[in-house]
């Protein structure tokens, strides 16, 4: 396998692609929702569709397409995509949900409401049908760059 474009390695480029997309999709998705586009969206968290479903399976799908889908390394990947992906729709979404309790409970303690407190992040993890469709865009991308992960 010839070279890639990011760091010497056409399976990062895909990765890096298909998180690319996934984070550009929530930027552009508000124009059609409320009007215009909205740059912050390229680096947060959460949102659909899951960028961290997409670039986890497209590594291990470009993986099993270079190496193979009975190899090592791709149930290594599909570990690490499984595990990724129950982390955004548990775990970091249960953080969400303990942001807003916690937001609230500082609105309401004029003590707490200073400049020192800054309010939480409450928007931290995904829905499963966002994660669901991360893990799609990460398949399809995958696929479309199969002939430039194998040249």
């Amino acid at each position: 396998m010839s070279s890639g474009l990011i760091f010497g390695n056409k399976i990062l480029d895909v990765v890096f692609l298909s998180a690319f997309i996934a984070q550009a999709y929530k930027c552009i998705s508000p124009l059609i929702t409320v009007g215009k586009f909205d740059f912050r969206k390229l680096f947060s968290t959460g949102g659909m569709p899951s960028s961290h479903s997409s670039s986890t399976v497209s590594l291990a799908c470009s993986v099993g397409v270079v190496k193979g889908f009975s190899t090592t390394e791709f149930a290594i990947a599909t570990i690490f995509a499984i595990v990724t992906m129950y982390d955004a729709t548990g775990i970091r979404q249960e953080a969400g949900k303990h942001a807003k309790i916690l937001n609230n409970l500082m609105e309401g303690l004029p003590i707490l409401n200073t400049h020192e407190f800054e309010e939480l992040k409450e928007f931290l993890g995904h829905t499963g049908f966002e994660v669901l469709m991360g893990a799609i865009l990460g398949i399809v991308i995958s696929f479309i760059m199969k002939g430039y992960l194998l040249s």
